[in-house]
């Protein structure tokens, strides 16, 4: 075998190498899987770790969300369901290792990325970049959780490997990348950080991702899709990248499927991360908005991708998918960890979509391992040249799997006497007894001693806890290989599990399937009425304002923004800035919900006298999406800019025409908006105009006919107006000269409308920060019967109280037109909204569902309920009640 020299910050008891994360000198690929503390109930902690540890994944990556803990400016909370050092404690009990993940920014679908909500408050502060402002903030942040983590790295007796600074900074346009990550590595050594300090790429951008600065190891997110033959030859590319650099492949997220993450395996990853193998739920106010470029996707409260554990910790049949690949790693282990990668064209013959260019490990010391993907839904055959001297070897390929192949693997290191030639199935366990395989389907096994001529076995297929034992004998005298194929649930993932010896039992793993089929869920009886109490939906305490705050302003950065004002005979309002759920009304008469995101729009307001508004912040955004205004990062929340049109002009004619390269001629053709017609397709073309504007009052510019983007010149400074918010905000001055650029497409007409505005002013606001909606929601008060389905008025609110039975509970909501937020045990479990056309999209799981942990359960849950005006009329139609484990 190869062997590597340590350098001496890598004698300690985490180091990174070529062969991977290595840890206490043992040199092998892991398996970590994502667990975050913030989205699972402290009672839950340590069963959600032993059921990880039980999967054999050996690591655990873990963000700690900045605004979980610093909950309102210099207030910060490390303790209860908040206390990550219990956490990280847990974790080191239950034998994983932990990748902590402090951000500062951490993206995870989480309110603002755990970017405080207040920070863009502060004038000329900028997200993400090597600012003062900012890194002051940052510094004490890192001044609170650094210590923490440093105090429990490895060396010192805890959990912590490895520390992520930031989050896919190749996503963002960072201004001087190599001085924020400076930055941000110099504070992370500061606080004592001895274990490696990683950055992780989004989208294949290493420097990106690092700044290209001493010290921060490169790590990648891989999300292909399952079935792209392009996998493998996409992750060799950057493992050759990083070998050049005497660096690992660290695949710090990508898709939970194991067929995928086999894949990951033979293109030469040495830590191999699944995003969420361990889901979870977004409690309280702190799902995030913005969510994979709908745009303006909602995360549900069932923070689910489909891992092997559910959101209330159930294992699901991948579980044992789990156990099978985390034992491979650990029997083969230095010499997996060691291998190198190659290109398996021509290695096997396939009937079915398979790899573009699939992959294999050369293994240290010998022998290699193939990875064989079936792309589609259908089985299908892999065949193998005869090598070894005999007949060409045929075994099935199971639909939507990657079939990993032993050749030529030496079996001394196992104190066994020969070669194993070939192994279909998953060598999952070897040692003086023989060896172990696992699969769910027949298999080969060729081996050979030296001199002798290789034997061929076929094994039938093993049925769950009735494995198919073989006793295969050489022709040279004495020698002979006991084999034992199990079927994959029968598999122990355990790390602490004997794998040096075939096991007699074929008792399955305590975590796997027939485990949950003992937590299985009921049904109660749904829900038929509740009690209706007599609590205010707010105070009605107001401040007056000149003009609308934004819900940061006055301290509201989760909860709802309440806004009143008189219109003075105002016939139409434009709102800019609007975010996240705005609900309006006009002399008390509700109107439809607006979920614009910061969209500009336009408000018919004639014979009204007044206007209120409720804006409930979802969630700050976590990407910075420039196409709506409130999904910008750091972007703020309220009823944003209102003004009232006091003027309106079509100005969509009387643009000059100019292009690159004297076209048109001189002098300009005058033509409307994106009329000029010419051969030159997808050519620049700019149509120019002054705008009548008066230097007094502000104006916007609506252009309608966007098609993705357009750059908009105004007085010489650029501006993007997009199609989902095609609207520019002009300034008193601004506008005399204005350029529209877009790309030439004949008969794509641009139309254009210029509106003089007056700011609406005078407003009543009630600022409902969580804390407040908490208090509500624990108050005492009396109550009476109301039967279900419940019918409500648009824009009405009632608090509603439902006896529920012991134990954890899912809370299943049926209605149309209504929202619904639910609390129990003192915390606000999650929201709901039912049925209403101006809901975004939800992803994440079950949208219609809370979990109730059994630890919060006292026997009650409130509901503060909204009507919403649509289509049909708001009902609350019924609560289902359904046992969970937990």
């Amino acid at each position: 075998m190869t062997t590597q020299t340590d350098t001496p910050a890598q004698r300690g008891a985490v180091g990174l190498r070529p062969s991977g994360l290595v840890l206490d000198g043992a040199e092998q690929v892991h398996l970590c899987a994502s667990l975050f503390y913030f989205r699972v109930p402290r009672e839950a902690w340590a069963d959600r770790l032993a059921k990880v540890a039980a999967s054999g994944y050996t690591l655990v990556d873990v963000y700690v969300p900045w605004n979980f803990h610093e909950t309102a400016p210099g207030r910060w909370d490390f303790t209860g369901r908040r206390d990550v050092g219990e956490f990280l404690d847990l974790a080191r009990d239950a034998g994983l290792g932990v990748i902590a993940r402090p951000g500062p920014y951490i993206c995870s679908e989480w309110d603002g990325g755990a970017l405080p909500a207040w920070l863009t408050l502060e004038d000329g502060l900028a997200l993400r970049q090597a600012e003062p402002r900012y890194l002051r903030h940052v510094e004490a942040w890192f001044d609170q959780v650094m210590p923490l983590l440093a105090a429990r790295q490895r060396d010192r007796g805890g959990a912590v490997v490895a520390i992520q600074v930031e989050n896919e900074l190749d996503f963002f346009d960072t201004a001087d990348r190599p001085e924020y990550l400076a930055r941000l590595h110099g504070l992370t050594l500061g606080h004592g950080i001895t274990v490696p300090v990683v950055a992780c790429a989004g989208q294949g951008d290493l420097a990106g991702a690092t700044g290209g600065v001493d010290g921060i190891t490169p790590a990648f997110n891989f999300y292909p899709d399952d079935r792209s033959p392009f996998v493998e030859a996409e992750a060799r590319q950057y493992a050759d990248l990083v070998a050049g650099r005497g660096e690992p492949l660290l695949v710090m997220e990508t898709n939970r499927r194991h067929a995928t993450l086999r894949r990951l395996l033979v293109s030469g990853a040495k830590v191999i991360a699944p995003y969420l193998q361990a889901s979870g739920f977004d409690f309280g106010y702190t799902p995030s908005v913005g969510n994979w470029g709908d745009p303006g996707g909602f995360m549900s409260h069932d923070y689910d991708f489909g891992g092997y554990l559910d959101p209330v910790g159930a294992p699901r049949p991948e579980m044992a998918e789990a156990r099978v690949l985390a034992r491979v790693l650990r029997t083969l282990g230095p010499a997996l960890a060691r291998s190198t990668t190659a290109s398996a064209d021509g290695a096997f013959r396939v009937d079915v979509a398979t790899s573009a260019s699939p992959s294999r490990l050369v293994l240290d010391g010998g022998g290699e391992l193939t990875g064989i993907p079936n792309l589609t839904d259908d089985a299908g055959t892999a065949a193998f040249p005869a090598w070894f001297g005999g007949p060409e070897v045929v075994v099935p390929l199971p639909a939507a799997s990657c079939l990993l192949v032993l050749r030529d693997l030496p079996l001394d290191r196992f104190g066994l006497p020969g070669t194993l030639r070939l192994a279909t199935a998953d060598l999952v366990g070897a040692g003086p007894d023989g060896i172990e395989l696992a699969t769910a389907g027949a298999s080969v096994v060729v081996l050979e001693v030296s001199g002798g001529r290789p034997v061929l076995v076929e094994l039938d297929a093993p049925a769950p806890a009735a494995p198919v034992r073989a006793r295969i004998e050489a022709e040279t005298d004495g020698v002979a290989w006991a084999v034992v194929v199990r079927h994959p649930v029968d598999v122990d993932g355990n790390v602490d599990a004997d794998v040096d010896a075939p096991s007699d039992d074929g008792a399955a793993a305590a975590s796997d399937g027939k485990a949950a089929a003992a937590e299985a869920t009921a049904e109660h009886p749904p829900l038929t009425a509740l009690t209706g109490l007599g609590l205010a939906a707010r105070t009605g305490r107001t401040t007056r304002y000149e003009d609308a705050p934004s819900s940061e302003d006055v301290g509201v950065y989760r909860g709802r923004t309440h806004y009143s004002t008189g219109l003075d005979g105002a016939d139409e309002l434009l709102v800019e800035g609007a975010s996240d759920i705005v609900d309006l009304a006009l002399d008390g008469v509700a109107l439809p919900t607006v979920a614009g995101f910061g969209a500009t729009f336009l408000l018919p307001v004639a014979g009204a006298g007044r206007l209120d508004a409720t804006v409930e912040t979802w969630g700050h955004a976590n990407f910075d999406d420039v196409r709506l205004p409130a999904l910008r990062l750091g972007s703020l929340r309220g009823l944003g800019r209102v003004w009232s049109v006091v003027g309106r002009s079509d100005v969509s004619a009387l643009w000059r025409v100019s292009a690159t390269g004297g076209w048109p001629g001189e002098p300009a053709p005058l033509r409307t908006l994106g009329g000029w017609s010419s051969t030159r397709v997808g050519e620049p073309t700019t149509y120019s105009r002054d705008l009548d504007v008066d230097g007094a009052h502000h104006h916007a510019l609506r252009l309608a006919g966007v098609a993705g983007s357009v750059q908009v010149t105004v007085d010489g400074v650029t501006h993007t107006v997009t199609e989902d918010d095609p609207w520019l905000h002009l300034v008193p001055g601004a506008g005399s000269a204005v350029a529209i650029t877009v790309p030439h497409r004949p008969g794509a007409g641009l139309a254009a409308e210029l509106f003089r505005l007056e700011p609406v002013t005078g407003w009543d606001v009630e600022a409902q920060p969580d804390e407040a909606i908490l208090d509500l929601s624990r108050a005492d008060a009396a109550g009476e019967t109301v039967a279900l389905p419940l019918e409500l008025a648009p824009g009405e609110e009632r608090w509603l109280e439902a006896a529920v039975p012991p134990g954890g509970l899912s809370l299943g909501f049926e209605g149309t037109q209504v929202r619904v937020s639910a609390f129990a045990g003192g915390e606000l479990l999650g929201r709901v909204w039912l049925d209403d056309p101006a809901r975004p999209r939800f992803t994440g799981g079950d949208a219609g569902r809370l979990w109730l942990p059994s630890a919060w359960n006292d026997g009650t849950v409130r509901l503060l309920v909204r009507g919403t005006r649509g289509v049909e009329a708001p009902l609350l139609g019924g609560v289902r009640l359904t046992a969970t484990p937990g």
